[in-house]
């Protein structure tokens, strides 16, 4: 079936988020940097506040299970907005241009923390373009499981035979294809241009 219907992921395919915007020159050594990532605010563990938890409760946790670590605890989330580097234009100009068409519908499947999201909401206008979203932090599941990406089917009325999903996360892209959604891992703007254009999508 022809697609008529695109869903993106939002961080790191339009939102450039990366914790190293704050912490690639925070410790004293790489060692200890990749230690904090690894052993302390891990991806797991951010992972638990995208899908719902508190982000106060999680920081005031993990400072009681490793107190000597606080203050780079505290920043992780007090200074998220500085993780938040900005829009991925070529991302966007694409979004724009499959917007302007007026063949597809477009839809937002991103595993954000929902007060988080609000911050993106108030500072990116792109945000608002899709025709609807599901946000992980709102819906209390997120990718990779199959029930967050059915919620967006269902929601929405689309079928998988007609839909295209683009992520950066090669683990969030298998769990698509599981579900009959053909899929896009996303490696930079002109990469997924070129597979658009090859799939004459735009």
């Amino acid at each position: 079936m022809a697609i008529n219907t695109i869903i993106f992921d939002l961080g790191n395919v339009l939102v450039d988020w990366s914790p190293m915007h704050v912490f690639r020159d925070y410790f004293e050594s790489e060692e200890k940097r990749n230690y904090f990532f690894e052993h302390i605010c891990t991806s797991d563990w951010n992972e638990k506040q995208d899908e719902g938890r508190s982000i106060v409760e999680a920081t005031l946790e993990l400072i009681e299970q490793h107190p000597e670590w606080e203050q780079p605890i505290r920043d992780f989330y007090g200074r998220w907005t500085e993780m938040l580097k900005g829009p991925i234009h070529g991302t966007v100009e694409i979004f724009r241009e499959l917007k302007a068409s007026g063949k597809y519908r477009i839809y937002a499947l991103t595993n954000w923390q929902a007060g988080l999201f609000d911050i993106a909401l108030v500072r990116y206008d792109f945000l608002h373009w899709f025709d609807g979203r599901v946000v992980s932090g709102e819906e209390k599941t997120r990718k990779p499981f199959p029930e967050f990406y059915r919620r967006l089917l269902h929601r929405y009325g689309v079928n998988p035979s007609e839909a295209l999903f683009i992520d950066d996360s090669l683990r969030n892209v298998k769990a698509a294809e599981a579900l009959g959604i053909a899929s896009i891992h996303f490696e930079g703007p002109e990469p997924l241009r070129q597979k658009l254009e090859e799939a004459g999508i735009l």
